[in-house]
C-alpha cells in the first residue's frame, strides 16, 4: 500500500483502499453493522432475487459489472463457440456438397481445402478473425456458403463491438477518478460562529479539476415510529454548509464541509456522551463530473460513532509559499483540540449556553496570561 510506504499520510483515507481504522477510545457496546464501508463500498447483499432473468435483458450493463475474469472466461467462450459452431457449419456444407469425398479434375468446391472437421475449423476462425492465409478461401459454387460467410462475419462483429465496448467502459469508470478523491479518517464536532458543527475535510489529489462538484450528507440509524414500526435503516438528509457558497463547490484545494447542529438536524439533541452510546453513521458523498472524461463520478465514506471527534478541529493545510499555495497533505487529517462544550445543541439553545462559555473561557485565558505576565515582572525585579 502506499500509505506503508511512506507516500500517502496515514491521516486520510482514499476512498477506494482499505484502511486501519483507529481503536476508539470509549469502550461501547457492540454496534451494528456499517451501511458504508470507509472505503465507499455499500455494505449490502441482495437475496433471494426471484427475477434473474432481468440482469439478462441488459446484457451490456452486467458485463460490465462483472468481475474482470469473469468477463474475460465470457467472451473468450463467445469466440470458442462461434468458431466451433461455424466450423461445423462449414462442414456439413463441404459434406453436402461432396467436397470432402470429390477429387475429380474440373470439380469446384465451395471452399477449397476442406478435407475433415479441423480444416473447416481453421477456415472458420480465419473468415471471423479476417486473417486469411490464403490456402483456404469461399469460390461462387454453393450460394449457401457465401449466406455463411456473411452471417458470421457479422456475428464476429457483433462480439468484437461488445467486448470492445465493455473493457472501454470497464477501464474508464468514473469509480477509477475516486482513487484520488480523499475524505478524512474522523469527522469532528466543535463551535464554529457559535454554533456546534460536524464538520469533515475533503480533497483531490488530482490537478485535473471535478466540476460541479457537489456534497452529501445523511444519518442513517436504527428508528422505531410512534406505530411500533422498526425502521433498521432510517436515512436523513444533512443540511451542509458549502464553504463557498452556491450549489457545487471548487475542489481546487481541501475543504472543511460543516454541517450546523440546529433545531432542523437529526443530531439537535446529541450529546457528547449520546454520540457514543446511539449507534448512528453519518454517509458522505462527494458527486461531481470528471473534466477530463466528462463522466459522472462519485465518492463515498461514513463516519460511525467512534469516528467523530468532540472537541476538535481540523488543522489548517494551506499556507503561502512564494506567491503560490502549498497544500500540505501530511495535516490533512489532523485535528486540534478545542475548548467546546459537551452538551447537546439543543441544551446550548434554551440555556444560551454557547454565549456563556465564550466569556467564561476568555476570561480563563485572560487571567492565565496576566499571572503569567505578572510572575515574570516579579522575577525580573527580583
Amino acid at each position: 500500500m502506499l500509505s506503508r510506504e511512506g507516500v500517502i499520510p496515514d491521516d486520510y483515507v482514499l476512498t477506494r483502499l482499505a484502511e486501519d481504522v483507529l481503536q476508539p477510545k470509549f469502550k461501547t457496546k457492540q454496534r451494528k453493522s456499517r451501511f458504508v464501508d470507509k472505503n465507499g463500498t455499500c455494505n449490502v447483499a441482495h437475496t433471494n432475487i426471484r427475477e434473474q432473468g432481468r440482469f439478462l435483458q441488459d446484457v451490456f450493463t452486467t458485463l460490465v459489472d462483472l468481475k474482470w475474469l469473469y468477463t474475460l472466461i465470457i467472451f473468450t467462450m463467445s469466440f470458442l463457440c462461434t468458431w466451433f459452431l461455424f466450423g461445423m457449419i462449414w462442414w456439413l456444407v463441404a459434406f453436402a456438397h461432396g467436397d470432402l469425398d470429390t477429387n475429380a479434375d474440373g470439380f469446384v468446391p465451395c471452399v477449397t481445402q476442406i478435407h475433415s472437421f479441423s480444416s473447416a475449423f481453421l477456415f472458420s476462425i480465419e473468415v471471423q478473425v479476417t486473417i486469411g492465409f490464403g490456402g483456404r478461401m469461399i469460390t461462387e459454387e454453393c450460394v449457401s456458403a457465401v449466406i455463411v460467410l456473411i452471417v458470421q462475419n457479422i456475428v464476429g462483429l457483433v462480439i468484437n463491438a461488445i467486448m470492445l465496448g465493455c473493457i472501454f467502459m470497464k477501464t474508464a469508470q468514473a469509480r477509477r477518478r475516486a482513487e484520488t478523491l480523499i475524505f478524512s479518517k474522523h469527522a469532528v464536532i466543535s463551535l464554529r460562529n457559535g454554533k456546534l458543527c460536524l464538520m469533515v475535510r475533503i480533497g483531490d489529489l488530482r490537478k485535473s479539476m471535478i466540476i460541479s462538484a457537489t456534497v452529501h450528507m445523511q444519518l442513517v440509524r436504527r428508528n422505531t415510529t410512534d406505530e411500533g414500526e422498526v425502521i433498521p435503516l432510517e436515512q436523513t438528509d444533512i443540511q451542509t454548509d458549502n464553504p463557498v457558497g452556491g450549489s457545487s463547490i471548487f475542489l481546487v484545494s481541501p475543504l472543511v464541509i460543516s454541517h450546523v447542529i440546529d433545531k432542523s438536524s437529526p443530531m439537535y439533541e446529541l450529546s457528547a456522551e449520546d454520540l457514543q452510546r446511539e449507534n448512528i453513521e453519518v454517509v458522505v458523498v462527494l458527486e461531481g463530473v470528471v473534466e477530463t472524461t466528462g463522466i459522472t463520478t462519485q465518492a463515498r465514506t461514513s463516519y460511525v460513532s467512534e469516528e467523530i471527534l468532540w472537541g476538535q478541529r481540523f488543522v489548517p493545510t494551506v499556507s503561502e509559499d512564494d506567491g503560490m499555495y502549498a497544500v500540505d497533505y501530511s495535516k490533512f487529517g489532523k485535528t486540534v483540540k478545542v475548548p467546546t462544550p459537551i452538551c447537546s445543541a439543543r441544551k446550548l439553545d434554551e440555556e444560551d449556553g454557547v454565549v456563556w462559555f465564550k466569556p467564561r473561557d476568555l476570561t480563563s485565558a485572560r487571567g492565565s496570561v496576566r499571572r503569567r505576565v505578572k510572575r515574570q515582572a516579579t522575577h525580573h525585579d527580583a
